[in-house]
């Protein structure tokens, strides 16, 4: 099945760079991502991570 798909790819013209752009938002994303929590106000994120706990609306 794979022999199939992998014909049909090889055959379409800049295809190559699909990969390449999908690994750089991925990188990109949890990088932000990683940032973001390490600098993220402490006080926030105990407020946060309470939300679920709290009856008060």
């Amino acid at each position: 099945m794979l022999r199939f798909i992998k014909e049909n790819l090889t055959t379409i013209d800049g295809i190559e760079i699909y990969p390449l752009m999908s690994l750089l938002i991925f990188v990109v994303f949890f990088t932000g991502l990683f940032w973001w929590v390490f600098k993220a106000n402490k006080n926030y994120l105990k407020e946060v991570e309470n939300y679920p706990l709290n009856d008060d609306k």
